[in-house]
């Protein structure tokens, strides 16, 4: 087995702060395989707000650690002198099977499943003392830097009947500061929800590279538009005082950047089913340009 990599050194490597590197070693066992360890802990800085006095870790931070791991395996091969932007490209087949929490240890796997001449696909698992937490396909590339430009500045409609602010949000859906990433609902009509998120410099789940370009992680994009979805679901008088749990991303799309200063138009549609499970399709836009795309599922469960 290789050396393995420390915190500090895998600092080294990635561009990300303390505060948003989820791996606490890894292990580059060969050219195609990657070993990495996550140990949580109360002091995790999403618990406050993933859940107030029901910490779980998201399964979007799981899919993060793994895009952590898998661009250790990978990076030599797709950006070998650092200048570009290695990202998440897609996301398939992530199913997030059981839950860890604050003394959980995640073990990480992620191995090299093919190739392109510009991207690489890893297949990746995370597992804790209890078995598989969560399984996913990345597809990882590489795309150029961009410079912001200065938007139009616009606002929604608030004179919507349908329309929520961040107080009535917090009323449906349990997420709070610093995992509440619905700033604003301009309409829900019936299984179809129009939401605003607005990304800021000071938020952690930046890519942070040397130079000062920083970039949102494509990672957490599905947490955003779940959260939409949910306040669809749970926004339903049947609904009320349940739960809507993420359970698995079919596939997303994450086709642009998104940077500090840009606002994230959120549209999301959950038809309405009788059962506990509920599957919906989600799009994340910028400027009237499509960034991400999503086909998720959700579970209903009584807290």
């Amino acid at each position: 087995m290789s050396e393995i990599l420390t915190h500090n050194q895998i600092l080294n490597f990635l561009p990300y702060t303390d505060r948003m590197l989820l791996l606490d070693r890894a292990c580059l066992v060969d050219s195609k395989k990657a070993l990495g360890l996550k140990n949580v802990t109360m002091n995790e800085w999403y618990f406050p707000g993933h859940f107030p006095h029901h910490p779980i870790v998201p399964g979007v931070i799981q899919v993060e650690s793994m895009f952590q791991l898998a661009e250790l395996a990978v990076w030599e091969k797709l950006d070998p002198k650092r200048e570009g932007d290695l990202y998440l490209k897609e996301l398939n087949k992530v199913k997030f099977r059981r839950p860890n929490n604050p003394g959980d240890r995640i073990r990480l796997t992620a191995e090299i499943a093919g190739e392109t001449s510009d991207t690489i696909t890893v297949s990746a698992l995370a597992e804790n003392n209890s078995g598989v937490t969560c399984q996913a396909q990345l597809t990882l590339g590489v795309r150029s830097r961009v410079q912001p430009v200065m938007p139009e500045f616009n606002e929604f409609d608030k004179s919507s009947t349908s329309a929520m602010d961040v107080e009535k949000i917090a009323s449906l859906i349990p997420h709070r500061y610093p995992f509440l990433f619905v700033d604003y609902v301009a309409t829900i009509d019936g299984p179809h929800v129009t939401a605003v998120k607005n990304v800021t410099a000071e938020e952690p789940a930046f890519r942070r590279y040397a130079d000062g370009y920083s970039v949102l992680t494509g990672s957490v994009q599905p947490e955003i538009l779940a959260q939409a979805g949910a306040i669809i679901m749970l926004s339903n008088e049947n609904n009320r005082g349940k739960l809507a749990y993420f359970m698995a991303i079919d596939h997303a799309e994450f086709l642009k950047p998104v940077l500090p200063g840009d606002q994230l138009v959120l549209e999301v549609e959950i038809p309405e089913t009788k059962s506990r499970f509920g599957k919906g399709e989600g799009c994340i836009k910028v400027g009237g340009e499509l960034v991400a795309k999503i086909n998720m599922m959700f579970a209903l469960v009584d807290p």
